[in-house]
């Protein structure tokens, strides 16, 4: 870190130890996140971050293997997973890293298996379980990602905080997920858990039970209450360490200070690995390969994303998007990368929606197709509404391009809107035929009522330039031409080099960028009037580019647009753009790696020490505040592992492209996505900006990257305090707090959800004093027939009457069944046929069975996850595939059908049996050489409770074929073990 910070190295943890020291109580846990390691002093410790970062990774790439048309990345650190990939994985870390920040789970024993709430934490993992899978059947990733941090956060806790790995065990506890699998039992309040231990390290502290052996964890602090002769959580975190018995057993860190079972870290980590690795297993193996590539955005195409007038005069528009889509479809068609999303949001005043999402391009080009400008209406649209939709969702770093000719009814969403821009890192685009000054005839049918404002557009502008998209004032004659910006700026490995607003009114702007190897072609889009342009190189020739043909670019002038590329061979180095312009001028610059694979680029956000109970950097929701000390973390994305590069700095940028703040950088060393980089900064700055990374390649040619963002710095703060779940039927409140960093005053709040669930809508007036905070509530009411799995985006917006200072907070709420199946499938043998000589080689065994869902949900899917023998699926009258229309519940997105014998081997992903039979038992057989006598098969049900059904043949010698219960009994010591190993509750 630089010197200006207060703190370095491992003076930080001598430094903040004392705050520590006087934390208020809460529950500890492995360490969150790579600053813990710092704050701890314990530089080897695996955190949550770590574990959780490796087993995605691994996981992930495996998987690839796995696809129809995958294959490993060429990277094995997973640089070429993509930059969608990272964020993703970022969502789960943060939100494991967040149940030891937030106030309502950093102190619950529930959520860290303390105080030996072992069945109580155990329930909690498989609601976290249903939740995810709930939500990524119903295309919620995003909240699919935050249940699944939660779940691994709570199930790495166990491993550290119980007697698991005292007790000598090496393998993952099963009950915790199968719940049908034996349960060791919990010590009883009044068992004494735990000897007396009086130093910072303790051994052979847990007393051993003289019959069966106990399950036992730590207590932390005073909340529960702990009883006489229970284990402490231990460390200097733990004021319940003092109370007998003294000491504790907690293995979060390599550290003595914190952990008093410290020397078993390594052995706890390497548990909770494996776990976190099995969950994930499962969760593929539930959804299917696709599905679970999606959840991850791994490979992906970047979205395709429309937001599309539909009023009258809109015919060219519509015209120009469908062959611009053609066009990129066409493109992409020769690529391997996974597909991406395709979203479409039209709006006619005063309709909008629906929202059309598909991965189908063939069906995204059938909905341009069926779209029509029909009608007139007043000018204004409801444009806005229609962006917050497609912003809700599309995925994080989506390219959202609005068509319209008209400027918005619904301003008063504005605040909303730019959250989740923001919040979501996605950039606006606006495609405007329309001249902002012209008032006076209509264009083409549209209608107005009264004499128009030529600024009417201005939040248009604002939302693009804050978002770091473009606003482009064109005409019908030109739209098409214009839309190629879409093609620009979708490209997977694009990369921005520079983002800069300048609206002086006279005299030459500069537009400096640098060009490096990582890129092979740039592209500048600007917009605004320009009467004169010129494009310096790096070695200092220039030219002139709106008077001739330009040797070092290629200039395309459109109505409302220029766009420049640089013509090849590029010279790396500072290249720069001077133009004298008529009024405001935006400029991007892209870059493109080679061959469209994925260029150096990077993720970033900002965090604050949290020097509580749960040491580490907790992540800033919202807009970072103006003035305060805020640390900003990156992590660079498509560096691959044997090129070098080395990062010194950011630069925080203002919106005319000076620099208002450097801030150098220092490596974490913990994460996998290859280099993760923190910076301190001592105050943020007021005034609003972009960052952008500087760096090194490997030769010594600076690099450059940008985030064109505008970040808002503010004096005031809204944070969600609870996330209820909502239950169809039922009304649930969503608590936050809200602080004052400047004078008293007055603000607006205002709530806004995509669903309307919202029981008091629009805005209302808060007063809060001096440096003061209040404590609010907003309540959704679900209706009752709403779909579990849904999700709802409520955006929280705050904003001082007196000045520009405003917040947001955006919280994601899942919609959960109200009566949830809890039941998992039953598998049944109804004949066996055992014909194994003492040489096995020469014979086979077989069983049929029948399985059947005992819930609501009925059955899913199959597969064979052991066994070396074959599997059949047996057609019959009782459960032929059913015709069905529309979506199905395959995890492939497939619908088979099958009218003969259908053979699954171990290997084959799970088989879709959505719709098999309508309640009735499923009949399948499995044969197998004597020489292979063990097998089991996955059953799912709808809900995604698993059964998993053991099957071995133990009389080896039996020559028997019998369907009688009696005979059955006997050879079924060719022992069908169904459940005994446990029915995943997968809720």
């Amino acid at each position: 870190m630089a010197g200006r910070q207060a703190c370095k190295g491992a003076r930080i943890g001598v430094c903040v130890l004392g705050c520590l020291l006087l934390a208020p109580p809460g529950g500890l846990a492995f360490l969150p996140n790579f600053w813990s390691r710092v704050l701890t002093l314990s530089w080897d410790s695996h955190t949550h971050q770590y574990m959780t970062e490796q087993a995605l990774l691994n996981v992930t790439l495996d998987t690839l293997i796995m696809a129809p048309a995958g294959r490993r990345p060429h990277a094995q650190d997973g640089a070429e997973l993509g930059r969608g990939f990272w964020r993703a994985v970022g969502e789960v870390v943060r939100a494991n890293a967040a149940m030891d920040f937030l106030s309502s789970t950093r102190s619950d024993p529930v959520y860290h298996f303390d105080s030996e709430r072992v069945e109580g934490a155990a329930e909690m993992l498989r609601h976290f379980w249903s939740q995810t899978l709930l939500s990524i059947r119903a295309r919620d990733y995003q909240g699919a990602r935050r249940s699944l941090g939660q779940l691994f956060h709570s199930l790495q806790d166990f491993y550290s905080h119980s007697n698991w790995v005292e007790m000598g065990q090496r393998s993952v506890y099963l009950h915790l997920l199968h719940p049908e699998h034996p349960a060791i039992p919990v010590a009883s309040e009044d068992t004494p858990t735990c000897a007396e231990c009086y130093g910072a390290t303790c051994r052979n502290n847990i007393l051993l039970s003289q019959h069966t052996p106990l399950l036992t964890t730590g207590y932390f602090s005073s909340h529960p209450a702990k009883p006489a002769g229970k284990c402490s959580h231990g460390g200097l975190l733990d004021s319940s360490r003092h109370q007998g018995a003294r000491g504790g057993i907690n293995k979060d860190s390599t550290s003595p200070l914190f952990s008093p079972h410290h020397y078993l870290h390594g052995d706890a980590a390497r548990l909770a690995t494996a776990a976190t690795v099995a969950v994930l297993q499962d969760l593929r193996d539930a959804v299917g390969t696709m599905s679970f590539l999606r959840l991850l955005s791994v490979r992906q195409q970047p979205a395709l994303v429309f937001v599309m007038d539909t009023t009258g005069s809109m015919f060219e528009e519509i015209t120009a998007a469908r062959l611009r889509a053609l066009s990129i479809i066409q493109a992409r068609a020769k690529t391997a990368r996974q597909p991406g999303t395709y979203l479409l949001v039209p709006f006619h005043d005063p309709a909008v929606g629906p929202v059309y999402e598909t991965d189908d391009p063939d069906q995204f080009m059938q909905y341009l197709e069926e779209l029509t400008a029909l009608g007139g209406g007043d000018e204004p649209e409801m444009c806005l509404s229609a962006v917050q939709l497609a912003l809700t969702h599309s995925p994080p770093l989506s390219e959202i391009f609005v068509f319209t000719d008209a400027s918005p009814k619904d301003a008063h969403l504005y605040s909303a809107v730019e959250a989740l821009t923001l919040e979501k890192q996605s950039k606006v685009s606006f495609l405007l035929t329309e001249d902002p000054s012209f008032s006076g005839t209509d264009k083409g049918m549209r209608k107005r009522r009264e004499s128009l404002s030529p600024d009417r557009f201005s939040l248009y502008s604002l939302l693009s330039s804050v978002s770091g998209g473009l606003a482009i004032f064109t005409t019908n004659s030109d739209i098409h031409r214009v839309s190629t910006i879409i093609q620009d700026n979708i490209a997977s490995s694009k990369v921005t080099l520079l983002h800069m607003v300048c609206n002086s009114a006279s005299g030459s702007t500069h537009f400096p960028f640098r060009v490096d190897s990582a890129v092979n072609s740039v592209t500048l889009h600007l917009t605004g009037i320009l009467k004169h342009c010129v494009l310096t190189s790096p070695s200092g020739e220039s030219q002139s580019l709106l008077d001739r043909p330009s040797s070092l670019a290629e200039l395309e002038r459109f109505q409302g647009l220029y766009r420049i590329r640089l013509q090849p061979p590029m010279e790396p180095g500072q290249w720069r753009l001077s133009a004298d312009a008529e009024g405001p001028v935006m400029l991007n610059a892209i870059g493109t790696g080679p061959g469209g694979d994925s260029s150096v680029d990077f993720l970033y956000y900002f965090a604050v020490v949290a020097n509580g109970t749960h040491p580490g950097l907790a992540r800033v929701e919202g807009s970072p505040v103006a003035g305060v000390p805020t640390c900003l973390v990156l992590t660079v994305t498509g560096l691959p592992p044997n090129e070098e590069a080395s990062f010194s700095h950011v630069t925080l940028l203002g919106a005319n492209g000076e620099s208002l703040l450097k801030v150098p950088l220092n490596s974490s060393s913990s994460s996998s996505s290859g280099q993760e980089l923190v910076g301190s900064m001592a105050s943020v700055p007021r005034e609003p900006f972009c960052v952008r990374l500087s760096g090194k390649d490997g030769i010594g040619n600076r690099l450059e990257r940008v985030s064109p963002e505008m970040i808002q710095p503010t004096h005031v703060q809204i944070r969600v305090l609870s996330a209820p779940h909502l239950v169809p039927g039922h009304a649930s409140t969503v608590t936050f707090d809200m602080w004052n960093h400047g004078p008293a005053r007055q603000f607006t709040l205002t709530a806004a959800d995509d669903r309307g669930f919202l029981t008091q809508r629009g805005s209302r007036r808060l007063s809060v004093g001096e440096r003061g905070s209040l404590r609010g509530e907003v309540e959704v009411k679900t209706p009752g027939g709403t779909e579990p799995g849904g999700a709802v985006t409520l955006t929280l917006t705050v904003r001082a009457l007196d000045t520009a200072d405003s917040n947001y907070a955006v919280v994601h709420l899942v919609v959960i069944p109200p009566d949830p199946d809890v039941f998992p499938p039953s598998c049944s043998p109804m004949q066996v046929e055992a014909t194994c000589p003492p040489v096995c080689r020469q014979a086979s065994w077989t069983v049929s069975l029948a399985v059947t869902d005992r819930g609501r949900s009925g059955l899913a899917a199959l597969q064979l996850s052991e066994g070396h023998g074959v599997l059949m699926l047996l057609p019959g009258q009782a459960w032929k595939p059913q015709q069905q229309e529309g979506k199905g519940r395959d995890p492939e997105g497939e619908r088979r059908q099958w009218s003969v014998e259908h053979h699954l081997l171990k290997g084959d992903p799970p088989q879709n049996v959505t719709g098999w039979g309508g309640g009735t038992p499923l009949h399948v057989r499995y044969t197998a050489s004597c020489c292979a006598p063990r097998a089991e098969l996955i059953a799912w049900d709808g809900a995604g409770n698993t059964r998993r059904c053991h099957l071995t043949s133990s009389q080896q010698g039996a020559t028997h074929k019998t369907s009688s219960a009696a005979g059955r009994m006997r050879v079924a010591l060719l022992t069908f073990l169904s459940g005994l190993l446990g029915a995943r509750l997968m809720m």
